[in-house]
């Protein structure tokens, strides 16, 4: 089985590497001491700060894991090669939102960057994905859970 690949910008690669060293330097050692501090209350089987801890402890090791591996299968988006032609990861895409009849701009990012609140959505997400490969006045449909959405490609840039 091969390994995913994660298509990801300069400043997403660098938010995964600022959060990996805050859990290995930082939220490690506060577990650490959560645990410590624990088993000085004595009987384990009925110690639920002892309990809490090493939940907080395996989840904290199997993010660092993932982030250990998004990492390692990172392809990062050279932001200075984007085209301003079509739409591709990295680019910010102004679009016509028909369903609201207004203007939006998007960030396409990688799947592990998405962040919709924050107008950066995933190449792999439904919308994302319609997007990407397509030009300026291009008008796109997209099946979402809600229906069918248009949109019109107002404009493309980089950063």
């Amino acid at each position: 089985m091969s390994e995913k690949k994660y298509v990801m910008t300069y400043e997403g690669v660098k938010k995964l590497e600022d959060e990996l060293e805050f859990l290995k330097t930082v939220k490690r050692k506060e577990i650490t001491e959560r645990i410590k501090v624990a088993l000085g209350y004595g009987d384990l089987s009925e110690n639920s700060e002892y309990d809490e801890a090493k939940n907080d402890q395996a989840f904290v090791e199997g993010r660092i894991l993932q982030l250990e591996n998004m990492l390692k299968n990172a392809t990062i988006v050279d932001e200075t090669e984007i085209s301003t032609d079509v739409v591709s990861v990295g680019a910010k895409v102004k679009v016509k939102d028909y369903d609201f009849d207004e203007e939006v701009e998007y960030t396409i990012v990688g799947s592990a960057e998405a962040d919709p609140m924050n107008y950066k959505i995933s190449n792999e997400s439904p919308v994302g994905h319609a997007f990407v490969g397509k030009k300026v006045g291009d008008i796109v449909e997209v099946a979402v859970p809600g229906g069918v959405s248009k949109f019109e490609i107002l404009g493309i840039r980089r950063e």
